[in-house]
């Protein structure tokens, strides 16, 4: 009896020392790799440090949702409109006004900058309308059909749109501290931090919405801001093919955010009876994402 017991145990055992094993040894890789960026290539090194703090902005946003109470229908439709105003804010302020700036810094006329924020636009909706096509709309999460599977579609679009918000935001704080001016790229990564916040509120909000435990949805709300840090660096190691790309990934996220403020998010908000409502969230969320890009810069 024993002996069988200590058979079992054993495989459990050494798969645990594995993971152990792996961990320790990706810990102390990503600490090599701190080490050499921080003495060879000091500004990717704060360009991480800067999209970290956006991070932990967007995860500060979703603090309130772990300490609310469970959402009425009519509080989840206000958040919903609110969080439409802040994408509509930040696909304008945010994203295609400095995308349209950003081409004019690489040489190109004011009708060439907008004929490649606008072209970027529209890919950017076309990629999200294929998405809409392809994610099926029945069975998209087992046990889930009809209303709820859209539900749940509707939201992790949602959701998709914001972290993708967050890869061109990442690379502008990349850019930021690339030249030897750590203050200009700090004083971005501050103004993109405090902008993140609301973001990291509404994608938790979402999905509390959807159906999932509180936890789960402050987690993923907590996770959609991790894209900035990664983006961070390769903006900041790869500057000159990040400089050229950045007004078209600022221009493609702005096409997916408004399609899914069209699309999903605005239809949603407006289905059970919540318009006035819904339409004050929306309106309160683009003054105040519109406030916070343009006093922050």
């Amino acid at each position: 009896m024993n002996t069988h017991s200590r058979h079992r145990v054993r495989p459990a055992a050494t798969s645990a020392s594995i993971w152990t094993m792996a961990v320790l040894v990706s810990c102390l890789g990503l600490y090599e790799l701190w080490a050499y960026l921080v003495v060879r290539m000091p500004h990717v090194s704060q360009a991480f440090a800067g999209g970290m703090v956006a991070a932990g902005a967007t995860a500060l946003g979703t603090l309130p949702v772990v300490l609310s109470q469970t959402l009425s229908q009519r509080t989840q439709d206000i958040m919903f409109g609110f969080g439409a105003g802040v994408m509509l804010a930040a696909s304008a302020f945010s994203l295609v006004v400095p995308g349209i700036a950003a081409a004019g810094s690489l040489g190109h006329g004011p009708w060439g900058a907008a004929g490649i924020v606008g072209g970027a636009v529209l890919i950017g909706g076309a990629v999200l309308l294929l998405m809409d096509r392809v994610l099926p709309h029945e069975h998209f999460i087992k046990g889930k059909e009809g209303a709820d599977a859209q539900k749940l579609r509707r939201t992790w679009l949602f959701v998709f749109a914001i972290a993708l918000h967050n890869v061109p935001e990442g690379l502008a704080i990349g850019v930021g501290f690339v030249g030897g001016d750590p203050v200009r790229g700090t004083a971005l990564a501050t103004g993109i931090a405090i902008q993140d916040v609301p973001e990291g509120l509404v994608v938790a909000v979402a999905l509390l919405a959807a159906g999932y435990a509180r936890a789960t949805a402050v987690s993923i709300g907590m996770l959609s801001g991790l894209v900035e840090p990664l983006g961070a660096v390769v903006g900041a190691a790869v500057v000159g093919w990040s400089a050229a790309l950045l007004p078209w990934g600022l221009g493609f996220a702005a096409g997916a955010m408004l399609f899914v403020v069209s699309h999903e998010i605005i239809p949603e908000s407006h289905r059970k009876g919540h318009e006035v409502h819904a339409t004050a969230g929306l309106m309160v969320g683009f003054v105040l994402m519109m406030a916070l890009d343009t006093a922050l810069g």
